[in-house]
């Protein structure tokens, strides 16, 4: 049976047969219906907001569904680049049933000719966006692309390649509605390039750190994760290189970021960089040593270090044991010696288990390690000669000489008795 026909014959059934209530209330909902605001029914706006609702409500699945059917599809290759195309494409996924929905309710809704040509734009538009957006995405996939240029140039050049190609492309898009919407291109780069120059000269410090981030990736002056110090200003680990500081992290775990001017203008040391770890180490014993001692500890010390794979020889790098110093309290050694391994964790276990060696070479040597002392030499003198000076009668005139020590009264000093 044709539909139509159906719905007439159930028109007509309902018209001879309902109460006259029930066509009331019908034909009053129906009027609502009909009635209406800014130029729509509130048929056309509930039909529309549905259909807007539905969309947004199902967009996350029909991300999901789509990617994992991408997914499934891509799953029995090699490479990683199809899986990073699809993580990057899921998000844009999510504004094609938004796109679709305002577009169907665009067909429902009885609009101006002006009004729907302003909404076409409106979904040309968003659809350019959109594809230029899942463009710049998918740009990351480039990462297992470069991977040569990643050896060959730096992690960091490799990551500004990436973010310059999504902005060449985001504004690539920006440009084609610009186009869409009727704007001329070349007067507004025009125009942009005058707001630039006088930008550019309220900028320069911007600039400034831009062309130092890029020299300091042409130069390979460090890459992420490398250990590095700049006097006064920062010691840790690069994280990021990016357009205006780099990102380091203190070895207390604390962030810091530095305009890229002061690292490519400062004296920087890269620790990350060093062939070999040097130990130097200075090393006293008494001055109670033997000739023969000091020549036994400085032969074993130095047959040690050489027996020893971790540490390095001459003519790799250089190896010293001598006795260098007579210091105040000790006959000093100089130990100056490099080891192949660089890692800090593992140099520290090399030293301590060196510092145990020297410990027992001492020890098998019969002498010992000096510490800081000070001698004090006392000279016993004879006492000085106790003289008693002379001394005036306490009978005598001031005018009459004085008497000698042993005529008068006792001076002072003087024994009382005996001979």
């Amino acid at each position: 049976m044709d539909a139509d026909l159906l719905v007439k014959n159930v028109t007509d059934w309902w018209t001879a047969n309902a109460p006259d209530w029930a066509l009331d209330t019908v034909e009053y909902i129906r009027s609502i219906w009909n009635e209406g605001a800014y130029g729509l029914t509130y048929g056309e706006i509930a039909t529309v907001t549905g259909i807007l609702a539905f969309s947004l409500l199902i967009r996350g699945l029909f991300a999901r569904t789509l990617v994992r059917w991408i997914t499934r599809a891509a799953s029995g290759t090699k490479t990683k680049i199809d899986d990073a195309i699809v993580q990057a494409i899921a998000p844009p996924l999510k504004i094609i049933p938004v796109v679709v929905g305002v577009y169907a309710g665009l067909q429902i809704l009885d609009v101006a000719p002006n009004v729907a040509e302003y909404a076409n734009r409106v979904i040309q538009s968003i659809i350019t966006l959109t594809v230029f957006w899942t463009l710049s995405r998918a740009v990351k996939a480039l990462e297992y692309v470069f991977e040569g240029v990643r050896d060959a140039l730096s992690s960091s050049a490799v990551d500004w390649m990436i973010k310059a190609l999504q902005f060449i492309l985001i504004a690539l898009g920006l440009g084609a509605v610009a186009q869409q919407w009727g704007i001329a291109i070349a007067p507004l780069l025009a125009g942009l390039g005058v707001f630039g120059i006088a930008v550019g000269l309220g900028a320069q410090d911007l600039f400034k750190n831009l062309i130092s981030g890029l020299l300091i990736i042409a130069e390979k002056r460090f890459v992420p994760g490398e250990w590095i110090a700049v006097d006064g200003t920062v010691e840790g680990t690069v994280e990021k290189i990016n357009f205006r500081s780099t990102l380091i992290r203190r070895f207390d775990k604390s962030p810091v970021y530095v305009p890229n001017s002061k690292l490519s203008d400062a004296v920087l040391t890269n620790f990350s960089r060093m062939s070999h770890r040097r130990i130097r180490w200075v090393v006293g014993v008494e001055y109670r040593t033997t000739v023969e001692q000091l020549k036994y500890i400085r032969d074993e010390i130095e047959a040690w270090l050489i027996r020893d794979a971790r540490f390095a020889t001459p003519p790799e790098a250089p190896l010293f044991v001598r006795v260098d110093t007579f210091n105040a309290s000790s006959i000093d050694f100089l130990i100056y010696a490099f080891t192949r391994t660089t890692n800090w964790g593992e140099w520290l276990a090399i030293k301590e288990e060196f510092a145990f060696a020297i410990m027992q070479i001492i020890e098998r040597a019969g002498t010992g390690f000096a510490f800081p002392s000070q001698t004090v030499y006392l000279r016993q003198e004879d006492p000085p000669e106790i003289m008693a000076p002379p001394v005036r009668s306490n009978f005598a005139s001031p005018g009459e000489p004085a008497l000698p020590a042993s005529a008068g009264t006792k001076g002072f000093g003087e024994s009382d008795g005996g001979s």
